[in-house]
């Protein structure tokens, strides 16, 4: 692409927003080539960019060229295609919503829209139960304020598969960003009240009490960090007997700068720190927080005068065995239970889930991997198999009523969980203890490299060649197997994801990330105390970095 005559062609036409004619005239030559040197990727996930003017930015142009070439796709395969729309609280998410409606009601699609932003897993369950031809969720999850994102699902709720992926992508290098109709005021139908009551409903029915008695009055901090998660999470812990409940003020309501967690992830403690602060002052013991398309939940327990945060990886295991513990005691595991986790997440899952009669299936990262399992599980008549999933990054489901991770059932299962050990003396601290007594100590830490631009891609695929050439040893522990995804292994698609299973129950994961300029190292240590398995973590992160560089 000769970028400055792109750019050039951008500032005589793109008009329709007028933010954009500001950026294009303040550009110098490294922003310019910036914007322009590609166009924005679209992938199974979407779409996923920095706000801005360019080709390869997230504004009104990529954002209707896309669902222009959604749009021709849909009506190549389907008779009378509908479409699910969400979106969430980011900046430019509304109009980015709109534009979308307004490419497809232009070319005859039925668009169903959500009269208000709700999370990620709405749009998963709206598109099921509406029966629609595909979803669109305007979101770039927990990225920082700056991005934002173009979610697609298919018809059975789940993100959209490779191959459709690629047609879609076909459509849309076949037209010029400049040729949809950009139409702010499209005609739509407003999604119902009862849509968003049904999808509650699944939601309660996930809890694994069956009749068990526990204190619901326990003390719980929740922030939704200024997205869409205020609404569903408070209304489904309130219905569930949840009443002592205080909301992190400053991060109440939706604001896309995110004011005071400018990485509105729940993974650290920066974006937590409000919430904990709340705790101190409530007596709380519980602290969570939705990420802003609230499709991810992120824990804090009480430790003394203090708090930890719990790793997605911990959280994870403490759900698996608690909702494996209860369906054993009352007799409610299925005949063949399931757990599908992502292949970077922790192998203790995976005796956790042997010991109580569980098949575990691992998949690639990303949660569509976890949806088309249980696809599989359903056209073979075995839906009620699936009983959890799960992945390092802070996403879980427990049923199968929406094909995403879902941060409304995580956070309901999460207080349903801490109250009852709570009931019963113990805390989720005790009980990963136990876990750890059981099971082995077991240490998942997560490494990222960002490597921006056009320069940053080609440093990134350079670094994943050497990795790609193999090694002996990472930190003095010998490489046992080598597991290149990109040659498609066990069934699973080809992936550009390389898995060192190291000796001593260990293990390294390489891979670039699906929806940011990251490179990301994935380590995985068993040890028999904490202490050890740190010292040995270091020793092998200190060999990858020789080679991230």
């Amino acid at each position: 692409m000769d970028y400055k005559k792109e750019y050039s062609r951008w500032l005589e036409k793109a008009t329709a927003d007028k933010d954009l004619q500001v950026e294009l005239k303040k550009m110098d030559d490294a922003a310019i080539e910036s914007a322009f040197y590609r166009d924005l990727e679209f992938g199974t996930a979407g779409l996923r960019g920095v706000i801005g003017a360019g080709t390869n930015r997230m504004n009104v142009y990529t954002v209707a060229k896309a669902t222009q070439g959604l749009s021709n796709y849909l009506k190549k395969t389907e008779k009378a295609p509908a479409v699910v729309i969400g979106y969430d609280s980011r900046i430019k998410s509304d109009v980015f919503a709109k534009v979308t409606a307004g490419v497809l009601a232009d070319n005859g699609v039925k668009v169903y829209l959500w009269p208000e932003l709700l999370p990620v897993p709405t749009v998963s369950f709206a598109t099921r139960y509406l029966k629609a031809s595909a979803g669109i969720m305007i979101t770039a999850s927990h990225n920082p304020s700056k991005y934002n994102g173009y979610k697609v699902y298919g018809p059975d709720g789940c993100q959209m598969t490779t191959e459709a992926a690629d047609a879609v992508l076909a459509e849309i290098e076949k037209l010029d960003c400049f040729a949809p109709v950009i139409n702010y005021n499209p005609s739509v139908e407003y999604i119902k009240d009862e849509v968003l009551d049904a999808f509650l409903v699944e939601v309660k029915k996930q809890s694994v009490l069956f009749g068990d008695e526990i204190d619901r009055n326990v003390a719980i901090v929740y922030s939704p960090l200024n997205g869409t998660g205020l609404k569903p999470v408070t209304r489904i812990l309130k219905e569930a007997g949840f009443t002592n409940i205080t909301v992190v003020k400053e991060q109440e309501q939706p604001d896309g700068n995110f004011p005071t967690c400018p990485y509105p992830n729940p993974e650290i403690r920066q974006a937590m720190q409000l919430g904990l602060d709340y705790c101190k002052k409530v007596g709380a013991d519980l602290m969570l927080a939705t990420d802003p398309d609230a499709d991810r939940c992120g824990i804090a327990v009480k430790d003394g005068d203090d708090y930890r945060l719990l790793t997605g990886n911990q959280t994870g295991i403490l759900l698996l065995d608690y909702i494996c513990s209860q369906r054993t005691k009352h007799g409610k595991m299925p005949s063949d239970p399931v757990l599908v986790k992502s292949v970077v997440s922790m192998d203790l899952a995976d005796r956790i889930a042997a010991h109580y009669g569980v098949r575990t299936v691992n998949v690639l990262t990303g949660f569509k991997f976890i949806g088309e399992q249980i696809a599989k599980l359903e056209a073979k008549g075995k839906e009620d198999s699936y009983i959890f999933g799960f992945e390092e990054s802070y996403g879980y489901l427990s049923g199968t009523y929406v094909r995403d991770k879902d941060a409304v059932d995580a956070a309901f299962l999460i207080c349903e969980m801490f109250a009852y050990y709570k009931t019963r003396g113990i805390s989720l601290l005790d009980k990963l203890d136990e876990l750890w007594k059981t099971y082995g100590f077991c240490l998942n830490i997560t490494y990222s490299y960002e490597f921006e631009g056009s320069a940053g891609m080609t440093k990134m695929n350079e670094i994943m060649g050497v990795f790609r050439k193999g090694a002996d040893s990472f930190g003095g522990l010998k490489v046992e197997k080598f597991l290149d995804y990109g040659d498609g292994i066990d069934g699973l698609p080809k992936s550009n994801v390389l898995k060192f299973a190291l000796s001593d129950n260990c293990s390294v994961v390489v891979r670039p990330s699906g929806t940011e300029p990251k490179l990301k190292t994935y380590l995985s240590v068993s040890a028999e105390t904490e202490e050890k398995a740190h010292e040995i973590e270091q020793k092998i992160n200190a060999d990858l970095k020789k080679l991230v560089k």
